[in-house]
């Protein structure tokens, strides 16, 4: 159960990876978009937390590059994301990610929503 957390704010990738860890998740850790790709394509983890603005490329360019990308299209990906105005949900959706969690993170919404995609055999 690899997850990979693209996220560029060291409190939220601090947060995130703990909740995940203790709950037995193998994450993995990137802190701007080209360097998730990257290990994404390296590493092949069943889902992506990609944060939406990121310096540089921004999360949603990155989604699309990975749902573009043969090796790595099946990677679920959900967005993490601060951006809780209406339609921000559409839009993040539109640009490929399968899901979304709000910043801050809520514990028990956020493990639930990671957990979902394992369930479901979604993410392998």
């Amino acid at each position: 159960m690899k997850v990979l957390i693209i996220e560029d704010n060291p409190l939220n990738m601090k947060l995130a990876a703990e909740i995940l860890r203790r709950s037995g998740y193998t994450v993995l850790e990137a802190v701007n978009a080209v360097d998730g790709i990257k290990t994404a394509k390296e590493e092949q983890p069943a889902l992506v937390l990609m944060d939406i603005q990121l310096p540089g490329m921004d999360g949603l360019t990155a989604t699309r590059l990975l749902k573009q990308d043969m090796e790595t299209k099946h990677i679920k990906v959900v967005a993490l994301t601060a951006f809780a105005m209406k339609g921000d949900e559409e839009r993040m959706r539109e640009a490929g990610c399968d899901g979304y969690v709000s910043k801050p993170i809520r514990y028990k919404e956020f493990l639930d929503t990671v957990s979902s995609f394992f369930k479901l055999g979604e993410a392998k």
